[in-house]
């Protein structure tokens, strides 16, 4: 006799369902990392959570050489190495397999995407897709310019049905490089049917920074310069370049997280309240932040910000390398692999709260978290010696490797006398839900698919965030403020130390 598994009550309603219409998606470089670690397991959870419309498809597109057996064949070994969700359901799998497609294409050849076109009739004739197109960029950054054009002479970028296209951070390298790619987009498709993701918005804590706030009342009347001492935004890798240091070392730590990561987690903590959770309203609210952020120039920027570059160290018991050794890395290198910034915003809710961001390669950890951290109370009401173990108030966000919010208080220790000591509420999504959160894919390819840009970026966002890096950027390059070294396996310089106790405060060690 089989034994149904109990439902779990605290599942109800973490289901999505929304329903998306059919369409076909190609994926540009779908034979790539991202492709196969991200998008393909990310659309398998999908369609065993049956989020996926019942005319879909998935033509993949890229250089190699493969018929379709072949990358159905890939496809699934790549879902059963990096699929959350395990063992692999098969009766999932298979169905969705038989949606996969293939063709080859060289970007760079006008005549390869006119066969993608035909492909594409073919497909909307079977699938019954009626004309419903999704462009997927999983390629170089350098080739979204390309694609477009291509896809526009080709007149793949318009007709019947919807039309959009999704291109992955980073969008251009500065202000003019993000301009002119925004430009390009445009003139193949409306600002609507371009979907910048960055993947960060997709995660279940950054959501949930705005329910979190907006959703309950105890919370947000506390939510500025009033009682909030400070900001701190933490985004460590334990994880080195990975092979990548061909791009790497033309990007750094501020190009590559601070300007679209960082800032993100900025927006979302600084915003205001906004008139409902759509598009329009929320994107509005993010980008009123980025404009009310204080500019870094001239000393400002030598005295606000710290750049650095690990040497060789141990990380997590292992030995690694400096960066300077590291493959396609310059051996007189000065990219930084940590960065740290002081940042106002000069708003009435949160004028004079400093917010500090450091990011980094080869830290102890791999951790991404917000730390909002209250003032002390204006007096002491059960004297210094009881109070000496306690900390300011603060909660944190934590966004990675483990999804949840922190409190901290003070409470009475149980013993004689009267003694405070901080203690530790904490959330956690997957002993709360007792389900494991969706990956940031799954979230951001179902909003694609339905056509809801509110966790996209838009490119008056992309263009504020640019404004204020920009000017930074370029004092870096011309060596101001020094590189600093750090060991691999520390947190940091000791400039980036010396950056928050010069106002009287220190880095919390997550």
């Amino acid at each position: 006799m089989k034994v149904e598994e109990a439902p779990n009550p605290l599942a109800e309603g973490l289901h999505d369902y929304r329903v998306a219409d059919p369409a076909v998606m190609v994926i540009f470089g779908a034979t790539g990392d991202l492709s196969g670690r991200k998008l393909l397991p990310a659309l398998y959870n999908l369609a065993r959570q049956r989020s996926l419309p019942a005319g879909f498809a998935v033509l993949g597109a890229a250089m190699s050489d493969l018929t379709d057996d072949a990358f159905r064949k890939m496809a699934s070994e790549k879902i059963h190495q990096f699929s959350r969700t395990q063992p692999i359901d098969e009766r999932v799998l298979a169905p969705l397999l038989d949606l996969l497609f293939y063709v080859k294409v060289d970007f760079s050849q006008q005549d390869e995407f006119r066969k993608l076109g035909r492909k594409l009739q073919e497909l909307d004739d079977a699938r019954h897709t009626t004309g419903n197109r999704i462009f997927y960029c999983a390629t170089p950054p350098q080739t979204y310019s390309l694609i477009a054009q291509q896809l526009m002479a080709a007149g793949l970028h318009a007709g019947k049905g919807f039309h959009r296209i999704v291109v992955e951070k980073p969008f251009g390298t500065d202000l003019q490089s993000a301009r002119e790619l925004t430009q390009t987009l445009q003139k193949a498709f409306p600002e609507d049917a371009v979907f910048r993701i960055d993947h960060y918005l997709g995660k279940e804590t950054v959501q949930n920074i705005l329910a979190f706030r907006f959703a309950n009342s105890i919370f947000e009347p506390v939510w500025n310069a009033n009682l909030i001492d400070s900001v701190q935004i933490t985004i460590a890798e334990e994880i080195g370049i990975e092979n990548r240091g061909r791009y790497y070392d033309t990007a750094g730590a501020l190009r590559d997280i601070v300007q679209n990561h960082g800032l993100q987690l900025v927006t979302l903590t600084a915003m205001e309240p906004p008139l409902a959770f759509e598009a329009g309203a929320v994107r509005d609210e993010k980008v009123k932040v980025l404009r009310s952020i204080r500019p870094l120039i001239g000393e400002d920027i030598e005295q606000s910000t710290v750049r650095g570059q690990h040497t060789s160290g141990w990380v997590l018991g292992q030995q690694v390398v400096g960066y300077r050794e590291e493959k396609d890395v310059a051996p007189d290198s000065q990219t930084e692999t940590f960065a740290a910034l002081r940042l106002f915003v000069d708003n009435w809710r949160w004028a004079g709260v400093p917010f500090y961001i450091r990011a980094g390669k080869r830290m102890p950890k791999r951790v991404t978290e917000i730390r909002i951290q209250f003032k002390r109370p204006p007096h002491l009401t059960f004297g210094r010696e009881a109070m000496k173990e306690v900390d300011p108030n603060a909660i944190t966000l934590r966004i990675q490797p483990e999804e949840g919010i922190s409190l901290k208080f003070g409470a009475k220790v149980p013993s004689a006398g009267l003694r405070i000591r901080s203690v530790t509420m904490d959330f956690q999504y997957v002993t709360s839900f007792l389900v494991e959160a969706p990956e940031a894919y799954e979230r951001l390819l179902l909003d694609c698919m339905i056509g809801d840009p509110t966790l996209f970026t838009r490119a008056d966002e992309v263009e504020a965030a640019w404004m204020l890096i920009d000017p930074i950027e370029n004092k870096w390059r011309s060596g101001r403020p020094p590189l600093a070294m750090y060991p691999a396996g520390t947190w940091g310089p000791d400039e980036a130390t010396q950056l928050l106790k010069a106002d009287g405060r220190e880095w919390h060690r997550p």
